[in-house]
């Protein structure tokens, strides 16, 4: 049997079907092994941040120097990273771009407007940076760490400048929720690609993520931002802009300007990068709705209350209701989370709602299944004609091409690691030296995060060093294992992320504000997330 039958054969047996390391053949020594590992992810993290070559070719070379220097031979190692690739896409890609439509289906539709405005209207000053951390919590859901940012920035500065609270008081929580959702709950792109490489319950994944995510929002949002605020003094006033080239008139604020400006066709393009598991660069086509939302800004400061965030109507354009758009975000999390519940409860594995659940809770279907909600109740419901709904969806999709590659690109770099022999090499020692893998996996992710500034290239790659572990592992700790390396994917983001700098350029930090600020949030997410982790794996059988 060649070495790509091996885990061909072992896939079959396992939920999901990615491959693991149960028969991978030794090239070398350990030594010649351990040195393969390192100069394999030095050479992704070189690429990255040094030659700035884009992640997908970056994951494709450091598969050839891990390989070169295991001694594999190139067929075999072109056979391992293809097969890594293929199993990787399949598992992942799909979701990928649903999760995409919704959330593209959720801007064009005005419900994220309506979201926003209806849970921010009813509250007062002192409770507004817990309700921004549950809207960006909840608008976190289906989208990307980027595209949430961009919504939801101009409806932080016009809340802070309408109730006069400091900026940091409403944005930091709002950055937390989004970070939060990003790095912990399915289906993000993150989580989901450490579910199918590690084979973990997505199930238990899902129920264990949303348990720590609830805390680790609260203490990192609108707990850390009283200090925040004490370290970097923010007025949103601070964010005037003088003169009205960018696309908004004197005394519009600066990110709602960047916005409109964006918006209008004036060429910005703003560096993405991987941090939220999104594609390169965001351009015009990229955050569709952004002028709208910047307008509605600008309309609801200047004649409305701050709860007002409703853009001016279209001829022939509906509203969609709070519940219609709040449905369309929650429904494929509910499937899955009916289903995680069923099988905890029910268990004749062949009991009618049992089998049910089982289809309608699988990830594809849930998603499939909210996309088709969003598709008529969305889009349909909001006024938009068949071909308008049609290019929604449609539109969702380039944005996401570069990211679901990238992922796949990073299940072959698993693959190449474990089929050399890595993976065994690396359990072994975890076995002797009697560390913890959930330390491990958040260890090995903190590394990669440090050095590439991208949490999903850190996600996969400390997913595919401890998979080798997992077996070891019961079923309540693999899912465990996937929220640790979560959650070292998000430890410390400083210059070499590129969320750093959307976040600093949209805020009119200084850099040594946003390490003040956004960095220091990242890192008690990372640091907070994984003790709640281990608590949970001491409590947890």
């Amino acid at each position: 049997m060649s070495l790509i039958e091996v885990p061909a054969a072992v896939s079959a047996a396992v939920p999901g079907g990615l491959p693991t390391a149960a028969a991978a053949p030794v090239y070398a020594g350990n030594a010649q092994l351990v040195a393969a590992c390192v100069l394999g992810i030095l050479a992704v993290v070189v690429l990255i941040t040094w030659a700035k070559v884009h992640p997908f070719l970056s994951l494709m070379l450091g598969s050839a120097v891990l390989g070169a220097v295991a001694t594999m031979p190139a067929g075999d190692t072109v056979k391992s990273f293809v097969a890594g690739f293929g199993s990787t896409a399949g598992a992942v890609g799909i979701l990928i771009a649903l999760g995409a439509m919704i959330g593209k289906l959720l801007e064009d539709s005005g419900g994220a407007n309506r979201i926003v405005g209806t849970m921010v209207g009813r509250v007062g000053p002192g409770r507004l940076p817990w309700v921004m951390a549950a809207i960006a919590a909840i608008l976190g859901l289906p989208l990307f760490f980027e595209v949430g940012v961009v919504l939801l920035v101009p409806v932080v500065v016009l809340v802070a400048q309408r109730t006069g609270l400091s900026l940091m008081k409403v944005g930091i929580p709002a950055l937390a929720g989004l970070s939060v959702l990003h790095g912990l709950v399915p289906p993000h792109p993150g989580p989901l690609t450490a579910i199918g490489l590690l084979n973990a319950d997505l199930g238990r994944t899902l129920i264990f993520g949303i348990i720590i995510a609830i805390p680790t929002v609260v203490v990192a949002g609108p707990l850390l931002a009283r200090y925040v605020d004490r370290w970097v003094p923010k007025s949103a006033d601070d964010l005037v802009f003088l003169g009205s080239s960018a696309g908004g008139a004197a005394g519009q604020p600066r990110a709602s300007a960047v916005v409109g400006a964006r918006a209008q066709g004036g060429g910005d393009q703003t560096t993405r990068g991987l941090s939220g598991g999104g594609t390169d660069t965001l351009t015009d086509a990229d955050a569709p709705g952004t002028r709208a939302t910047a307008t509605a800004g600008e309309d609801a400061g200047a004649n409305k209350g701050p709860g007002s965030f409703d853009e001016p109507l279209a001829p022939g354009r509906k509203r969609v209701s709070f519940a219609t758009a709040i449905i369309g975000i929650t429904l494929p999390v509910v499937l899955m989370l009916v289903d995680a519940i069923t099988k905890l409860t029910v268990t004749d594995e062949k009991a009618g709602v049992r089998t049910l659940m089982d289809f309608i809770g699988t990830p594809i279907v849930a998603l499939l299944i909210a996309v088709l909600y969003c598709y008529i109740a969305l889009g349909l419901g909001s006024g938009l004609d068949k071909r308008q709904v049609s290019e929604s969806v449609g539109s969702a999709l380039p944005a996401v091409a570069s990211i679901i590659l990238i992922v796949a690109a990073g299940g072959g770099f698993k693959q190449t690691l474990i089929d050399a022999g890595v993976g065994n090499v690396i359990k072994d020692w975890a076995t002797g030296v009697n560390i913890s893998v959930l330390l491990l996996g958040w260890l090995v992710a903190v590394l990669i995060r440090l050095g590439t500034g991208s949490a999903t290239v850190a996600t996969i790659t400390a997913a595919g060093i401890v998979a080798p572990l997992a077996p070891t592992l019961s079923a309540n700790h693999l899912a465990l294992l996937v929220l640790a390396v979560g959650c070292g994917s998000l430890f410390f983001s400083h210059v070499n992320d590129a969320g750093f700098w959307l976040v600093k350029e949209y805020f009119g930090l200084t850099v040594g504000e946003t390490i003040k600020s956004w960095s220091v949030m990242e890192t008690v997410i990372s640091v907070f997330g994984f003790a709640l982790v281990m608590l949970a794996s001491v409590i947890i059988a």
